[in-house]
């Protein structure tokens, strides 16, 4: 027993809990001495006051052998919602872990889009078996969705709706809801159809409360009405969902048929995964080599590519300096000042490169702004180029005690940082525009222009003043 506790605590977390975040050293410990001792009751009570997020959380945030063990003393503390706030690269494990009728309660207490972006990146067969644990109704409306192209409206949407023709007054719609044992769980509007099934408005659930009941639904509906199509990109989706500040938005079909919603909830998850993604492809990593959960394997995939590119734009650099080995070998100083202009340059460039993908993403960089953003920041890379080039030409005189090679580095300095403006906002937005993820390509040739810049305005302007 001394033992375990012993392993307990090497284990232990490092104290990082956040006030108010339950998955504290307190609770892990806890939580260990319950799999120590093989008690799925206390493992149950130690997790019993999480929410389905926290739980999410827990299963993403242990190892693999401990992971298994929770599953193996408790699975039931996985349900519908924990299966749906899991990372996308654990629910298949996790769901191995439970028995099938426990799997399919939880499948049945989630909404169609739930459902949906549970199962979407199994194999048909899995699928399958995942789809029989539905109800008839529940799966027909499945399936229906994962007939839509991926990251589709059609994907995104939920089939469970409330519409109520456009002639309805508040009195008959509250009516019919009381009378209703099936509404969503959670919805925001009421949408307003046509005899044709198409939608032509909605109403706020708080204008429907606060109105007359012999008041026509017409007459208090929403100014901020639009619907999607199910061939939409939910990309487009999630920009409108920010830029209108909608809260639900009825998808139709290629008819004008109302067939589902999409909520402000999925539409920001969507939103999430394209930041997410950004930034994990700006630094050069994928999805699972920055995922918390990610195996070995997996991390050591995802990243190896982008390294071996960094590589390629390393040897293209290292090739530019190999031209200038005459010069370098008289000037020593040259090769100790040399790493400041291309680090600089790296740095000015990514800064660049981040507004602009940053820009991309969200629509504020198109095609009538791009050349007053790249004159904008070919300014700022001057402004900071000679700024910075006076306090490096000091440092070259008073360092190296040549006048002249203050000059050059000074000179250096301002090309490069002007260069890493103009690649930083230029070079994603061609990609954007030749079809190709800024974010994914973006950085290696911004890197590879700076430091080839970097190097041959600095190695080229010392072989004209200073040899």
């Amino acid at each position: 027993m001394n033992d375990d506790a012993e392993i307990i605590e090497l284990e232990e977390p490092d104290e990082t809990e956040e006030e108010g975040y339950p998955l504290t050293s307190r609770f892990y410990s806890a939580m260990r001495l319950a799999i120590a001792a093989g008690d799925g009751d206390r493992l149950r009570e130690a997790v019993e006051p999480l929410h389905a997020a926290d739980i999410a959380d827990l299963l993403e945030q242990v190892g693999g052998g401990e992971r298994r063990e929770i599953l193996l003393l408790a699975p039931d503390i996985v349900d519908g919602e924990v299966l749906s706030d899991l990372h996308e690269g654990l629910r298949e494990e996790v769901m191995a872990f439970l028995p099938p009728e426990a799997l399919g309660e939880a499948l049945r207490e989630l909404d169609s889009d739930d459902v949906v972006d549970l199962i979407e990146d199994f194999e048909e067969e899995r699928q399958e078996a995942l789809l029989g644990a539905l109800d008839d109704a529940d799966r027909v409306a499945v399936e229906q969705a994962l007939a839509y192209p991926e990251y589709s409206a059609g994907r995104l949407m939920q089939r469970e709706v409330v519409a109520l023709p456009e002639h309805w007054n508040v009195g008959d719609a509250i009516d019919w809801m009381r009378n209703q044992e099936d509404l969503p769980e959670d919805f925001y509007h009421i949408v307003m159809v046509d005899p044709r099934h198409r939608p032509v408005g909605y109403v706020a659930l708080g204008k429907l409360m606060a109105s007359p009941r012999a008041r026509p639904l017409s007459e208090i509906l929403d100014d901020d009405f639009r619907t999607f199509e199910t061939e939409d990109e939910e990309a487009d989706v999630a920009y409108a969902f920010n830029q209108y500040h909608l809260i639900s938005a009825p998808v139709v079909d290629a008819e004008g048929r109302l067939v589902g919603v999409i909520t402000i909830d999925d539409a920001m998850i969507v939103l999430d995964e394209e930041h997410e993604e950004d930034i994990l492809r700006l630094a050069g990593v994928g999805e699972e080599g920055g995922s918390m959960s990610s195996s070995v394997t997996e991390i050591v995939k995802g990243r190896f590519p982008w390294l071996a590119v960094n590589l390629v734009t390393a040897i293209v650099a290292s090739m530019v300096i190999a031209q200038f080995e005459g010069a370098i070998a008289q000037v020593v100083a040259l090769a100790v000042l040399m790493p400041i202009v291309a680090s600089m340059g790296g740095n000015a460039g990514t800064q660049a490169l981040t507004v602009a993908v940053r820009a991309i993403a969200t629509r504020d960089l198109t095609g009538s702004n791009v050349l007053r953003v790249i004159r904008r920041e070919a300014m700022v890379g001057l402004l900071n180029g000679l700024a910075f080039a006076a306090i490096m030409g000091v440092i070259g005189v008073v360092w190296f005690g040549m006048p002249m090679l203050g000059v050059v580095i000074a000179a250096a300095m301002v090309i490069n940082l002007v260069v890493a403006g103009l690649a930083g906002i230029g070079i994603p937005f061609l990609l954007e525009r030749a079809g190709v993820d800024p974010a994914l390509a973006s950085g290696a040739f911004v890197t590879t222009v700076t430091d080839v810049i970097g190097f041959f305005a600095f190695l080229g302007l010392a072989v004209v003043l200073l040899l």
